[in-house]
């Protein structure tokens, strides 16, 4: 029972360094074997979307339709996010502009950019249901920046990085045609089943574990995935580097003020003050995991679709950052049950 205890406390480690290891293995194995990359590539392609969508198929499970609505701290987060992105978007264009000098600077401001801009991951949902966090705020989150990302992206982008053919809607759509079906088939699927499959329903909300494995074999491909990218990034090591310091102090950055914003939100009605401070642990973990925890999976795609691809690499970087906080969280957690 330790052996297990200790497993389950340290499966988010445990999962990053499988990841980690098996690219390494591979890597090194003789060229023979290398001749099965694409088709391992190709599995994995499919194989992250279907893990996803099962995650938030079973996270829409446990959702009430008429629970899905917005909160005052959803708006401070999205200014959070969309302020930043914007902002540093014309930082970026100031320097490409009139200084020259520090053109060498832009990829760390674009990598910045697409920290901020990252919509929330979708295993966020998971995360937070283990902190006990509020599933339905986290998710209604979810649905907004993935939103404000398809708007923002497509408007501030082109300054930076004009891309012939490629306008406001062609942007747009493709970062719609990229969201929406991993956002809007789970919950429809989720809700037919709850209305027209009861029984099934009531089986799937037996299985409370099942999303969080189903999460913990994603952050294994992911690290794997994110470990190819460094191995065969042909960037000098000063910049791997500095991309990483960055993403690193996104990360801090916006787990810190996501907590904070969720700690001074106040509710409508009063509360005791216990349930007060009950209330406001449930909203900091919330808040936190709704700006800290990315889709980093988009963020690498985002990179390489309408920024510098050199930025690409910030996505894979700062899922090592949030997973391990993620990981101390949940330690802390389970050791405080």
């Amino acid at each position: 029972m330790d052996i297990r205890k200790t497993i389950k406390e340290w499966i988010l480690p445990i999962a990053m360094v499988s990841g980690a290891s098996l690219y390494l293995i591979y890597h090194i194995l003789p060229a023979e074997v290398h001749k099965a990359g694409p088709f391992l590539a190709s599995a994995v392609g499919v194989i992250q979307p279907l893990l996803i969508f099962g995650m938030l198929f079973l996270t829409f499970c446990r959702i009430e339709p008429k629970d899905l609505k917005p909160h005052r701290w959803h708006w401070w987060l999205l200014l959070i996010q969309g302020g930043l992105f914007a902002g540093l978007g014309g930082l970026a264009l100031l320097i490409l502009r009139y200084m020259p000098w520090a053109h060498d600077h832009v990829v760390l401001i674009e990598s910045a950019m697409l920290c901020f801009i990252c919509p929330t991951a979708t295993a966020a949902a998971v995360v937070t249901r283990k902190l006990g966090g509020d599933i339905p705020g986290i998710t209604t989150y979810i649905i907004l920046i993935n939103l404000l990302a398809a708007v923002l992206v497509p408007l501030v982008v082109p300054l930076i990085q004009p891309m012939a053919g490629l306008g406001f809607w062609e942007a747009f759509s493709l970062i719609l045609a990229k969201v929406l079906p991993l956002l809007m088939l789970p919950c429809l699927c989720a809700w037919l089943v709850r209305y027209l499959l009861p029984s099934l329903h009531r089986r799937l909300l037996e299985k409370e574990d099942l999303a969080f494995h189903l999460w913990v074999v994603a952050l294994t491909l992911a690290i794997a995935v994110t470990t190819k990218s460094i191995v065969r990034s042909h960037m000098p090591w000063t910049t791997i580097l500095s991309i990483s310091a960055v993403s690193l102090l996104c990360c801090a950055f916006q787990f810190a003020a996501g907590r904070y914003v969720g700690s001074r939100y106040r509710p409508r009605r009063p509360l005791s003050a216990e349930a007060e401070a009950r209330a406001r642990e449930i909203r900091k973990v919330t808040a936190g995991q709704s700006l800290g925890q990315k889709n980093t999976v988009f963020a690498i795609w985002m990179g390489y679709t309408f920024l510098t691809p050199e930025t690409a690499i910030v996505g894979g970087l700062y899922s090592i950052w949030h997973n391990l906080y993620n990981s101390w969280q949940l330690r802390r957690a389970s050791h405080q049950a």
